[in-house]
């Protein structure tokens, strides 16, 4: 198979091929598109190679070389969570790169040139990132990272895509000062800018507090996570559907990377209350992220929101993990963090196949506002299946993946509510509550993004004239609809390999996990779950109804008049059918305060006013500069011209006296 090293290199150097060559070599836009697409394919198959052996046990492996300024060493290391992070983003990368060869073609003339040249760069500067051990070159790919995908987020050069890209890019950058800051202590302490000096440098408890909170929010700007959330339902919606998979799928996990490998693996995880302030963010991180997006119309904003609300879950489990490192709770360090990394691969997955699946419905229907869908499971069949698989997996419902690494996190609270002291054992059924008022809501708020963009009549004429899509886009979200089956039902073959990322990060003894049971030395086994034997019961479930349906179709057909629904007596009218709006309303008004809430978090407006206000400053300045500072300059330059004129009289001889005069004067200088 090759050096994992080496393979690495191999994906890096094709994503970078991939950019820059396809623009210079053709004209053609189609053609770029093409072969831009099929460069990131294929690198995203060598980045997977790369992984594998990692993943599957082989040691970690580090690469060293001395770079181009003396303080940085340019150090590669590929170890348990490295390749993991290598691995979903290689995954998710080879599937929207299928995707866009079709559905890049929307955006011909209007940016799609250089689409694959910043695509390209984004997904080679997320792999270098995940695998550096240098903070230097760590924050040069973070910027590189942003910067690549705010070109994305303004592909369509509107209104709205300009000012989402500009909201993105000023909370990104804010997010690396903080980060740059936390780096910077732990340089100071260390006196390198290695992550290894980092891992054995000794902090007092305040300095590791305040480098953790840095990191903690500073990366948490990246991931999305609530109160940092502003730019998320901005920028996600306003990128091409392919790139939103992307930057929601594994560029917001960059934030969690980013936590696990400054909290845990630098940082040691040494203060409980850490895991416990990770804990409470992600708790209502997820919350409020699935109420937000109840109450959207517009799709891909929909789909962000819920961005929001996995990356809650996700930190709940990293939470949990953290506070089990902490606490000396190996069993509670080893399912938390499986749990958390385990929906990290999860929500890659699903949301990238439920923003490929909205893209298919906008490219055909042309409009983000579901209001504006309807009726397009029967003329779109393969994208309403596929999406249908998506909504059930990120609803988490059996034996879909989404269940698997929820029932992970949910193992971790419980665990959690009989242990340790008793902030934790409160902590514990409050963080439960809250993860299942997420899954009861997520489950509603899905319900009503299939039902009124699949089901019932058209609501629009665009949407009654749909058609599938090409078959480039329908392979790929095939492709991801299978996987998000097979991590669930799969998940005793998957549970393992994760399950040895977890014991390393919170380096404990090797914890055994199985289809039925997970056991750590000394301690009772931990029941797990046979994924296996609940889809053979819901198979057998399902048979049941089928065959009763079959017995009387026939039947039901004799007596089936018309295609209308019933309206109890009354002439059917399309405005009967339920739309968005009302479907939530009641939600909407029970949590009035809290939707309200999310304009007060909102940084959108308060950046929109200062901006203004910078403009209306700069406005005034800029004629008080002209008048008092540069035009008194050049006045005063041209009366000293015209003073001076009279030197210059056109006579030679005059010429050769004041090279003479100059000389004389210089030779008395040196002199004195």
């Amino acid at each position: 198979m090759g050096n994992p090293l080496q393979l690495l290199l191999i994906s890096v150097a094709i994503y970078l091929i991939g950019a820059i060559l396809p623009p210079l070599i053709s004209r053609s836009e189609q053609l770029v598109i093409r072969l831009s697409g099929i460069a990131s394919m294929i690198g995203g198959i060598f980045g997977l190679l790369a992984s594998a052996p990692i993943l599957l046990g082989a040691k970690m492996m580090i690469f060293a070389v001395d770079g181009p300024f003396s303080f940085a060493h340019f150090i590669v290391r590929l170890d348990g969570l490295a390749a993991f992070m290598v691995m979903v983003i290689s995954l998710l990368v080879v599937v929207t790169s299928l995707y866009s060869l079709s559905y890049a073609e929307e955006y011909i003339g209007k940016g799609a040139r250089y689409m694959g040249l910043f695509m390209n760069l984004f997904i080679a500067s997320m792999v270098a990132l995940v695998v550096m051990d240098n903070a230097f070159y760590f924050l040069v790919f973070f910027e590189m990272m942003s910067l690549a995908s705010y070109f994305l987020v303004i592909t369509e050069q509107d209104d709205e895509a300009v000012g989402a890209g500009l909201l993105y890019f000023l909370i990104a950058h804010a997010g690396s000062v903080l980060i740059m800051i936390a780096f910077f202590i732990l340089y100071k302490e260390s006196g390198s800018m290695d992550f290894d000096s980092f891992r054995q440098v000794s902090l007092s408890a305040p300095e590791a507090s305040a480098v953790f909170l840095l990191a903690f929010f500073g990366f948490g700007a990246k991931a999305g996570m609530i109160p940092l959330h502003g730019w998320l339902p901005r920028a996600h919606p306003a990128a091409p559907s392919h790139a939103s998979a992307l930057m929601s799928g594994v560029m917001v996990k960059i934030g969690i990377f980013g936590i696990i490998k400054v909290g845990i693996d630098i940082l040691g995880a040494t203060s409980a209350w850490w895991g416990l302030v990770v804990l409470a963010f992600g708790a209502v991180s997820a919350v409020l992220g699935v109420m937000y997006a109840l109450a959207e119309h517009d799709i891909k904003k929909l789909l962000a929101y819920h961005t929001v609300e996995n990356i809650g879950i996700i930190l709940m489990g990293v939470g949990v993990g953290m506070i089990g490192i902490a606490t000396q709770h190996p069993v509670l360090a080893v399912v938390g963090i499986l749990g958390g990394l385990y929906h990290l691969l999860n929500h890659a997955v699903f949301k990238g196949l439920l923003f490929l699946g909205a893209g298919s419905v906008m490219y055909r229907v042309h409009t983000k506002d579901m209001e504006l869908m309807g009726g397009l499971a029967k003329l779109m069949p393969y994208t309403a299946v596929t999406f249908l698989i998506g909504t059930m997996a990120i609803s988490a419902l059996p034996p879909l993946n989404g269940f698997v690494s929820e029932w992970f996190t949910y193992q971790a609270l419980f665990t959690m509510s009989h242990e340790g002291p008793f902030i934790m054992r409160i902590a514990g059924p409050v963080a439960i509550v809250m993860l299942a008022i997420t899954g009861a809501l997520a489950a509603l708020c899905f319900v009503k993004v299939y039902g009124i963009s699949f089901a019932g009549a058209a609501r629009s004429e665009k949407a009654a004239n749909a058609t599938e899509v090409p078959l480039p886009m329908i392979l790929a979200m095939v492709l991801l609809a299978l996987l998000c089956i097979a991590l669930g039902v799969g998940a005793p073959l998957v549970s393992p390999v994760i399950a040895n990322i977890s014991t390393q990060l919170s380096e404990q003894a090797a914890m055994p996990v199985a289809s039925g049971s997970l056991v750590f030395p000394g301690s009772s086994p931990q029941t797990v779950l046979s994924t296996p034997l609940i889809a053979l019961l819901l198979i057998g479930f399902l048979t049941l109804p089928l065959l009763i349906y079959a017995i009387f179709k026939s039947q039901r057909l004799r007596h089936r008049h018309g295609g209308n629904p019933w309206a109890c007596g009354y002439g059917y009218d399309g405005q009967m059918a339920v739309s968005a709006g009302g479907f939530t309303q009641p939600l909407r008004t029970m949590f009035a305060p809290l939707y309200r809430l999310r304009k007060t978090l909102d940084p959108s407006p308060a950046m929109s006013r200062a901006m203004q206000s910078t403009i209306r400053g700069a406005t005034q300045a800029e004629p008080w500069w002209e008048e008092k500072v540069v035009l008194p300059i050049v006045r005063a330059v041209l009366w000293s011209g015209k003073r001076i004129q009279w030197l210059q009289h056109g006579d030679f001889r005059l010429y050769c006296l004041y090279v003479v005069i100059a000389l004389t004067v210089l030779m008395l200088v040196t002199v004195m």
